[in-house]
Parts: structure tokens; sequence; C-alpha cells
């Protein structure tokens, strides 16, 4: 019963998923502070572009 524990833990078949899923996950953070911080400054270049338009 331990070796079947022990092995479970040594299993990296799923690691690789989960390294790309918290790397997304990060990037996701760094595009949401982005157009956070952006927000107001991009707003008015789209609506000065929408009243020449």
């Amino acid at each position: 019963m331990l070796n079947y524990l022990v092995a479970l833990l040594n299993r990296e078949e799923g690691q690789d998923l989960a390294e790309y899923g918290l790397i997304i996950a990060l990037v996701a953070i760094v595009v949401i502070a982005a157009l956070t911080a952006l927000g107001g400054s991009l707003n008015t270049i789209l609506t000065s572009i929408s009243c020449a338009i």
C-alpha cells in the first residue's frame, strides 16, 4: 500500500497541464491589470475614433 502511494505521488503525467494552466492564469491577471490601468485612456481613444467615423 505504501509503495502505491509513493508511486501515485511521483506521477508527473498531469504536471505539464497544471503548469500551462498557471501560466495562462498569470497572463490573464496581467492583461486584466493592464486593461484596468489603461481603461480610461483606451476609452478616450476609442471614443475619438468613433466620433471621427
